[in-house]
């Protein structure tokens, strides 16, 4: 007999293929399947509204299932990358001269009194990451510091952090984001500490993936095309269908900067592997 799911599903074969489907459906049938196309519709939808000026959406844009709200900021809030300081208070301060006691072996080192090289090396076994991970994108110390520690958890934090500042922030996945500048900074940033690292991260790079395909190719172009230079090598199926396909329909309808640019970034990105390639052979072959 019909069933309701199976109403649903014959449903949506006549929505799509009506001649295959020859059999009279109730009028009214519940709604089992999402529809694919609403990010889509969204998103040409705030392009029109742009730029015609006429009322923002309210709703985000995001490519997933779901579609999450930005979160809403208070008046004075700012996209600021916090500052270095340790979960607990290791110091022991002099209120007269400011000056600090020196600490035991088996005390921490507090991060906010790491200002240079050595003493990084100094303390190097007494050193805490911070407790707001997101600081050591802006600290070569700390960065010095997270090659050295080859710590999951730490890399987890970093992940979740940045993945969530991403996907919130986002000019393009966000309707009529007033904050395009502090997201450019952000996005620099991140260029700037993967330079350093000399790898990319991997939220960095599931964020490149999923809103490639509503990118409009100009907003923040120097700061994408940037970051997908660091992008780690794959499968190439992956590859050709998160990276080189959304990419393609840009290049063949835009300008001859934006065809060099990315170019140049492809070239970039090979560079890239190629180091990342010798580097991997060079300690297999001295391990």
């Amino acid at each position: 007999g019909m069933q309701s799911h199976l109403q649903a599903l014959l449903s949506l074969y006549k929505l799509f293929c009506p001649e295959q489907v020859t059999i009279t459906l109730p009028g009214k049938t519940k709604t089992y399947f999402k529809n694919s196309e609403g990010p889509w519709k969204a998103a040409i939808t705030a392009v029109r509204q742009r730029n015609q000026g006429t009322s923002p959406l309210s709703q985000a844009v995001f490519l997933g299932a779901s579609q999450p709200q930005s979160r809403k900021r208070k008046w004075n809030a700012q996209l600021v990358i916090p500052a270095s300081s340790t979960n607990t208070n290791h110091l022991e301060e002099d209120g007269e001269k400011n000056c600090f006691y020196p600490y035991s072996t088996n005390e921490s080192f507090p991060v906010e009194q790491l200002q240079t090289f050595p003493q990084l090396l100094q303390n190097i076994h007494r050193l805490e990451f911070p407790s707001q991970m997101g600081s050591v994108l802006t600290n070569p110390l700390l960065l010095h510091y997270m090659n050295c520690v080859k710590d999951e958890s730490i890399y987890l934090r970093l992940y979740y952090w940045m993945s969530q500042m991403l996907q919130e922030e986002c000019t393009w996945c966000v309707v009529d984001n007033p904050y395009e500048e502090e997201f450019r900074s952000f996005l620099e940033t991140v260029y700037k500490a993967e330079c350093f690292l000399q790898e990319g991260f991997s939220a960095c790079e599931e964020f490149l993936y999923k809103t490639l395909p509503l990118w409009d190719g100009f907003c923040c172009r120097s700061e994408i095309l940037r970051l997908i230079s660091w992008i780690p090598l794959s499968s190439f199926s992956d590859i050709k269908s998160y990276l080189y396909d959304p990419l393609a329909q840009l290049f063949f309808t835009s300008s001859i900067y934006f065809k060099c640019s990315v170019l140049e970034t492809l070239k970039e990105l090979l560079q890239n592997w190629l180091n990342g390639n010798v580097i991997q052979m060079d300690s297999e072959l001295s391990s």
